[in-house]
């Protein structure tokens, strides 16, 4: 095994690069002030008293954990029913590829093709204008920016939830039938505590992508429905202020830590067995 060792270095420089190095600027540029020279860092909290101070980034910040909270809970109860029936199909295999198919597109290509459809001139639209119903308008309201989150995540909440479910173990299911449960019953006492893990992974792989995400409502809400990950985009490729867009990153990345950790801790609880490994 040991010779082997040498084959991981390649990665941890990789990683050290890609990861490790970006991280630490983040976090050097956080506390400093903007303009600061690069030979002269003066370490500064101004970042982080004029996010708190302005009520604006924290309707901003309030608004991106709602849409985020909402997404996941659609995606809870979209993807459970799915997942359990997929589980229950003789078609598993094929039901798995329809789910992770669209998953190989790109996914600002997906946005974009629910932005065709959402248009006031739409497929959407023009559908219901067959049918002389006024058109609607979907753009740049929350429904589309969830929609579109929806879409993007449930995959993940999906196939989560699914493992969980193949790994039941079916004995238990014979034996609560064999003590008068009903098939009411087997689902709540047996099949949904167990599946709890999956679900609290699901929730954990929909979340976080969901609450950073800036291109979703970028596309969807056009232009007007700014979520946390538009203001970071902006105040690095526009506004040019690294150090306010690094302390909102560093914001973010405490924020989603914690939700890790809730997440965590909630899956120690639920399945103490695979917590600790």
């Amino acid at each position: 095994m040991k010779s082997f060792r040498k084959l991981v270095y390649p990665y941890l420089l990789w990683a050290i690069i890609m990861i490790v190095i970006p991280m630490l600027m983040i976090l050097v540029y956080a506390f400093t002030d903007e303009g600061n020279s690069v030979r002269n860092f003066v370490f500064s909290l101004g970042s982080f008293r004029r996010f708190f101070s302005d009520t604006v980034f924290l309707v901003v910040l309030r608004r991106s954990i709602y849409i985020a909270v909402l997404t996941t809970v659609f995606c809870v109860l979209l993807g459970y029913p799915m997942a359990y029936a997929m589980a229950k199909s003789r078609f598993k295999i094929h039901l798995v590829l329809l789910v992770t198919i669209p998953t190989w597109i790109n996914m600002l290509v997906r946005t974009y093709a629910w932005r065709g459809m959402l248009d006031n001139n739409g497929l959407i639209n023009n559908f219901l204008g067959f049918f002389g119903i006024a058109p609607l308008k979907f753009l740049e309201t929350t429904f589309a920016v969830v929609l579109g989150m929806v879409y993007n995540f449930i995959p993940f909440m999906i196939l989560q939830i699914y493992t969980s479910l193949e790994k039941l173990d079916k004995s238990l299911l014979e034996a609560a039938s064999d003590l008068g449960a009903n098939r009411l019953q087997r689902f709540l006492k047996v099949t949904l505590p167990l599946s709890v893990p999956g679900i609290i992974s699901g929730i954990t792989l929909v979340f976080l992508p969901a609450v950073s995400s800036f291109f979703i409502p970028k596309l969807l809400g056009g232009g007007q429905y700014v979520l946390i990950g538009n203001v970071i985009e902006n105040q690095f490729l526009t506004a040019g202020d690294w150090s306010f867009g690094s302390a909102i990153s560093l914001i973010m990345a405490v924020i989603i830590i914690i939700s890790m950790y809730i997440t965590r801790s909630l899956d120690k609880k639920t399945n103490p067995e695979g917590g600790d490994d």
